[in-house]
């Protein structure tokens, strides 16, 4: 099929692609600090992650952002989908979810914080993005060739999130 008949006309919904990686660790999960002076997320602990570059697949993106956030390279599975719809008229995220193990590298800081492998039980404790304390559940307790998780996160008219996942999660 030609590229002119993917239909990608501008007036139709349309998302950013962004991956998003939590490994584990026995009982650990890794997760970074956003740093101070980050725009999103500062002091926050998230997932690693960022941007789909053009010419990348999500996987070798996670890869990437992986490298480039911690110095770390993994076995990586797709774990979720999240389909965020910000409320733009029509640009909304399209968030691929990863789970995996360490597979070498030494973990380091970088421009985006620092990197810290957490407890699992004690998450709770820390100052996660919002999202997560919903996410990590069904996350962590998904097993690689498990049902994927589909999750679509929208905004309330006050800007509270709202978090729908698909039964299994």
């Amino acid at each position: 099929m030609p590229s002119q008949d993917q239909d990608a006309a501008r007036q139709r919904y349309s998302v950013i692609p962004r991956t998003l990686v939590f490994l584990t660790r026995g009982e650990h999960i890794l997760l970074l600090q956003g740093a101070p002076h980050k725009r999103l997320w500062a002091g926050l602990y998230n997932g690693i992650g960022g941007h789909i570059e053009r010419g990348e697949d999500p996987l070798a993106a996670a890869h990437r952002e992986l490298a480039e956030e911690t110095g770390l390279q993994a076995h990586l599975w797709l774990a979720a989908t999240v389909t965020i719809d910000t409320g733009a008229d029509s640009l909304g995220i399209l968030l691929f979810v990863f789970r995996g193990k360490p597979a070498g590298g030494r973990l380091r800081p970088s421009e985006e914080g620092a990197a810290r492998w957490v407890p699992i039980n004690e998450l709770g404790a820390y100052p996660l993005v919002e999202d997560l304390y919903t996410l990590l559940p069904p996350l962590l307790a998904l097993q690689p060739g498990g049902r994927l998780i589909y999750a679509r996160y929208t905004y309330s008219a006050d800007g509270e999130l709202r978090i729908a996942m698909n039964p299994a999660a």
